[in-house]
């Protein structure tokens, strides 16, 4: 009797669309208040996670933190895939959000699902920074925001005891060295680019891992802090600007170790001025600049009651010292110094 070979389904005709693929690595991170469980098929993609995530502290805005799943899939590298990936596109539907690069590089955000897929090609390994801030950042701050209802605001916090500042303004205003100098003094930072906030009790969470500061910002600084930011890796925004990373978890710097209570809303001015460098804002003038300045922010379900109980706190426009030390010094009435090292 004659016998046959068993018949074997072709791979891709087994599982089309990848969903059996083996995450045989997986590790779980404290971040923005939440408890996020990575699981990837490729140690050096987990990695890039490990580098954004790694030694943060576990900041608590509940009694039982939310667990978000994130699964990282490096799949093969597509032809003639070389060179700056191309920026995110993004689009939504049916309760989830995409952004998507091409075929092979792309993210969905379920957030009812507490879940999110990112799919990354071989070859964009060699680009860690747009992995990690393009997508990965992108479920991240997704999950978070929304699992928590949370207001996702684009600005720094910087603080101490417990207590912080907000401080706003558009690009070029001095956020990023008016954190650095803060960091250099002593005080806890939250985050230099993304604060999240609960609108109801104005506790705010961040992830201070990094840093990020012009040669600009260098001018004011003494030379060991000069040759110690100097030191650090040197990132490209897609807008052509490099970048020192300073990373907040080494070198004596103090990501903040819990969340802040806000206790005062700052819009920085690119002003110089030598007369005072605070002035209070009037309500409404407040109402109207902030939704100026966060027009994301905005448009979120949180909004009218994070503005509402911010400005019960107070919201003013800080303008430019002689010096980023002066200008921080302006905020003196807000911020508890923990330890002086500048």
């Amino acid at each position: 009797m004659a016998t046959s070979e068993p018949f074997e389904i072709p791979e891709f005709a087994a599982d089309p669309f990848g969903e059996r693929m083996r995450l045989a690595y997986a590790r779980s991170w404290p971040v923005l208040g939440a408890s996020f469980v990575f699981a990837s098929n490729s140690e050096a993609l987990l990695a890039i996670a490990g580098a954004a995530y790694e030694g943060l502290p576990a900041h608590r805005l509940g009694p039982v933190p939310p667990v978000f799943h994130i699964e990282l899939r490096l799949v093969p590298a597509l032809a003639g895939g070389t060179g700056e990936p191309p920026p995110v596109q993004t689009s939504s539907g049916g309760g989830m959000v995409m952004g998507m690069v091409d075929a092979s590089n792309h993210v969905i955000v379920a957030p009812a699902q507490r879940r999110a897929v990112i799919t990354i090609s071989e070859d964009r390994l060699a680009y860690p920074y747009h992995v990690r801030y393009e997508l990965i950042e992108f479920a991240v701050y997704l999950l978070a925001a929304r699992g928590q209802d949370l207001v996702s605001l684009h600005a720094a916090c910087i603080g101490g005891e417990g207590r912080g500042v907000l401080l706003l303004g558009p690009s070029g205003a001095g956020k990023s060295t008016l954190t650095l100098q803060a960091a250099l003094d002593g005080y806890d930072v939250m985050a230099e680019d993304g604060v999240f906030v609960e609108p109801k009790r104005l506790r705010a969470t961040g992830v201070p891992n990094y840093l990020h500061v012009t040669d600009d910002s260098l001018v004011w600084l003494d030379p060991a802090a000069r040759r110690a930011v100097m030191a650090s890796p040197r990132i490209r925004r897609r807008s052509g600007v490099e970048k020192f990373e300073i990373d907040l978890r080494t070198g004596g710097l103090h990501p903040a170790p819990e969340p802040f209570e806000i206790v005062a809303t700052i819009l920085l001015s690119a002003q110089r001025t030598d007369g005072p460098l605070l002035e209070p804002l009037a309500r409404d003038d407040a109402i109207v600049r902030l939704t100026a300045d966060q027009p994301y922010a905005a448009r979120q379900p949180g909004w009218r009651r994070f503005v509402d109980t911010a400005l019960m706190r107070g919201a003013w426009v800080l303008r430019r010292g002689a010096s980023p030390r002066a200008t921080l010094e302006a905020l003196a009435p807000w911020l508890a110094l923990q330890e002086a090292v500048g």
